[in-house]
C-alpha cells in the first residue's frame, strides 16, 4: 500500500474536506481512501461540529449540485469542441463576411442626424479584436493607417492593460493614443472587475470615409443575398 504521504494531493483534499466539516466516512466516501490514511492527515485539525439533519440535507444537496456542475461542463466543453472542428479554415470571402458583419454589429456607424464616416471599433475581446485585425489585413488596410486607444475604467490597472493590448497587436505602448478613462459610478454593478478586465481597445482606421461606405455597401449586400435565400421579398 502507499504510504499516505506519497500522495500529498489527496492529503490536501482530505484537509479542505476535513475543514469544511464532513466527517472520516464522508471524506472516505469522496475521496475512496481508507480511515487509516484520513485519520493520519487530519488528526491535527479541529473535530468538526456536529452538522443538524438541515445542515447535513443542505450539504448533500450541494455535492450533488457540484457532480451536476461538473458533468454540465464536460458535456459544454465537448460541445465547443465539435464546434470548433466544424468550423475548419476561413476562406477570403468568408472572412469577408464575417468582417463585415462584425463590424456593422460592433463599429461606428453613420446616422442620418449625426454623419460620421469613420472606421472606429471598440471591443473588449481578444479574439473579436484578432478577427477585425485579421479582416483589415484581408482589405489590405496599411497597418500605418491604424490608430490604437485604451478605454478603461479608473479603478483598474491602466498601465498593465496598455501593455497587454500594445503586445496583443504589435505596437509599442508608447504609441497607443491618450487613454479614455471611465470615471467610477458607484449606482452601476460592474462585473468586469476581475484579474483579466483590461478594457477596452480602440481603432481607428485613418482616412477612413471611403472604406466605410464600402462596408457599408457590403452589410447591405450581405441583408439582400440573406434575404433572397430565405425566400423574403
Amino acid at each position: 500500500m502507499t504510504h499516505p504521504d506519497a500522495k500529498p494531493a489527496l492529503r490536501a483534499r482530505a484537509r479542505e474536506l476535513r475543514r469544511q466539516g464532513l466527517t472520516y466516512d464522508e471524506i472516505q466516501s469522496e475521496l475512496n481512501c481508507s480511515k487509516s490514511s484520513i485519520s493520519l492527515w487530519v488528526s491535527d485539525l479541529p473535530r468538526p461540529v456536529r452538522r443538524t439533519p438541515s445542515e447535513q440535507a443542505k450539504l448533500a444537496s450541494r455535492k450533488r449540485w457540484d457532480k451536476e456542475l461538473a458533468v454540465r461542463d464536460i458535456e459544454r466543453q465537448r460541445t465547443k469542441a465539435t464546434a470548433y472542428s466544424e468550423v475548419g479554415a476561413l476562406t477570403p470571402r468568408e472572412l469577408m463576411a464575417a468582417g463585415t458583419a462584425l463590424y456593422w454589429a460592433e463599429g461606428t456607424k453613420d446616422k442620418p442626424y449625426a454623419r460620421r464616416e469613420d472606421v472606429l471599433f471598440v471591443n473588449s475581446d481578444p479574439g473579436v479584436i484578432r478577427v477585425f485585425l485579421s479582416w483589415l489585413q484581408l482589405l489590405e488596410v496599411d497597418p500605418e493607417r491604424l490608430r490604437y486607444r485604451l478605454m478603461i475604467h479608473e479603478t483598474a490597472d491602466t498601465e498593465e492593460a496598455k501593455r497587454y493590448w500594445a503586445d496583443f497587436v504589435g505596437v509599442n505602448p508608447d504609441a497607443f493614443q491618450k487613454t479614455t478613462i471611465k470615471k467610477h459610478n458607484p449606482r452601476t454593478v460592474r462585473k468586469n472587475t476581475g484579474e483579466d478586465y483590461r478594457g477596452c481597445l480602440v481603432i481607428r482606421v485613418l482616412k477612413g470615409a471611403e472604406l466605410y461606405r464600402r462596408i457599408d455597401g457590403w452589410w447591405s449586400g450581405i441583408v439582400a443575398a440573406a434575404e433572397e435565400g430565405s425566400g423574403k421579398v
